[in-house]
């Protein structure tokens, strides 16, 4: 997915000491550089010591922002002294990015106390963010006050704000696409396209009579179907699977392949059943376990917009999401629970894992109608979930997020499952309940909870519950 590029500014003030504003600007590129950001930044010559702080230096680094505007993905704020917050609020409204902005002040250090090496910067950073909040400038702040940019907790803040950035970035005018017609009897996945457009989130449609008909035309001997045959067999164990199924499998993956492609979609969700089984003979989840892999998300049963939280939580860590139901209670143990689909979850996820049929519909279907599922038990180790809901009652999209992890639990199950454990699960399940959310969460086996509620709710608007957050 690329760098992460941050425009930076440093603040300075005349009356506070220069040099500190002049040594922290090279100590805050050094430390960006070694974090592996790409940096837009005033030079030396520019302004004072590459500064900001006079009207001109924020016109000077406003210009320079709007020459890299497609580049820029967020703006740092660093103030080495007490910085001119009003230079600093001038220069984020001149350039006009609309990008998220991170606020980090220098501490200072109770032996360097007198005028030449107080900075003054913990209170100047009260000031930066009254001006900007005065300006309607959303910002970010770093979870202590002050902080040293070489200190790991500025690192923390640093990767926090990166996956906060790629949300925003990746939210904005993206393309979804739905393939075929909700399941009948699941209104939960009901969703307003208008909203998510409106949000910048745009649906496209295909019909699944539309994609029989295209695969209709393949022939087995095509090249791309000869292709993704191959591609099926490397990425899963097939044994015991018809290989008229994974035939029919394999022309399905081109044609999807295809339409994402001339629709430029960056995920999908697909109405896994009942027809694809009546009329076709396989369940697509092997194919959409290898969207998701490859950084394409498909959701099943036509949730579309539970495709969006599987999207946010990759943008945030760059690792592929999966979407499961929240299933079982496990035991007793109220912060445990079993997600679990049936499933389409991608290899990421598994300890290890084969491609089976589908246990739930084969008896209304048959059972040499539902070959292609992937299943296994799910690796332990750390998760953020999230769902996203379209509001339509109060015209908004929402969404709530957190942290938890899957464990090494013992579990007996068919489908693609797992344990995870949630501290005040009980909690979220009674706020999921009472605020009508869906029975699907995406999760990602990443730890990015506050950056992606940071995202969500600072700079995207939407209503955002983040559970076991500030």
């Amino acid at each position: 997915m690329g760098e992460t590029t941050l425009g930076v500014i440093i603040g300075n003030r005349g009356f506070f000491p220069a040099p500190l504003a002049r040594d922290g600007r090279k100590e805050i590129l050094r430390v960006l550089e070694a974090q592996g950001f790409k940096v837009v930044c005033l030079g030396e010559e520019d302004t004072k010591f590459g500064v900001v702080e006079t009207l001109q230096d924020a016109r000077k680094c406003a210009d320079l922002f709007k020459r890299h505007r497609d580049a820029i993905d967020g703006i740092l704020v660093s103030l080495p002294n007490f910085g001119d917050e009003r230079g600093i609020a001038n220069t984020i409204r001149f350039a006009g990015l609309d990008v998220p902005v991170l606020i980090q002040a220098f501490p200072d250090e109770p032996h360097h106390m007198l005028m030449g090496g107080r900075r003054d910067s913990f209170c100047g950073k009260i000031s930066a963010c009254n001006n900007l909040w005065q300006y309607g400038i959303h910002y970010t702040l770093t979870a202590q006050h002050t902080v040293a940019p070489a200190s790991e907790a500025f690192q923390k803040d640093l990767a926090s704000f990166a996956a906060t950035c790629r949300v925003v970035k990746g939210l904005k005018q993206v393309r979804v696409g739905v393939l075929g017609a909700r399941p009948a009897a699941f209104n939960t996945v009901r969703f307003s396209e208008k909203l998510m457009e409106h949000s910048g989130i745009t649906v496209e449609t295909l019909d699944l009579s539309e994609v029989f008909g295209r695969i209709s035309r393949l022939k087995d001997d095509d090249e791309n179907v000869k292709a993704k045959l191959e591609t099926i067999h490397k990425y899963v164990e097939t044994r015991g699977i018809p290989g008229p199924s994974i035939a029919k499998m394999a022309k399905f993956g081109v044609v999807v392949d295809a339409w994402m492609k001339e629709n430029e979609l960056a995920g999908t969700s697909i109405q896994c059943w009942t027809a694809m089984e009546e009329f076709f003979g396989v369940v697509p989840c092997t194919l959409m376990s290898m969207m998701s892999n490859n950084l394409l998300p498909s959701a099943c049963e036509t949730d579309m917009i539970g495709m969006v939280g599987m999207y946010i939580l990759q943008l945030a860590s760059q690792t592929p999401s999966a979407i499961v139901d929240w299933n079982n209670n496990y035991g007793e143990d109220p912060d445990k629970a079993v997600i679990f689909h049936c499933s389409n979850l991608p290899k990421h996820f598994f300890e290890d894992f084969k491609m089976d049929f589908q246990e739930i519909i084969a008896g209304s279907v048959g059972k040499d109608n539902t070959f292609g599922t992937v299943t296994g038990k799910l690796k332990a180790g750390p998760i953020t979930y999230c769902r996203v809901s379209t509001d339509d009652l109060h015209g908004q999209l929402r969404a709530y997020v957190g942290e938890g992890e899957t464990t090494t639990d013992k579990l007996e199950s068919f489908g693609g499952y797992g344990v995870v454990r949630i501290p005040g699960l009980q909690n979220l399940m009674q706020y999921a309940c009472k605020n009508g959310y869906e029975h699907h969460v995406a999760v990602n086996r990443s730890h990015f909870g506050p950056a992606i509620a940071e995202a969500l709710k600072n700079y995207k608007g939407w209503e955002v519950y983040h559970h076991g957050g500030a």
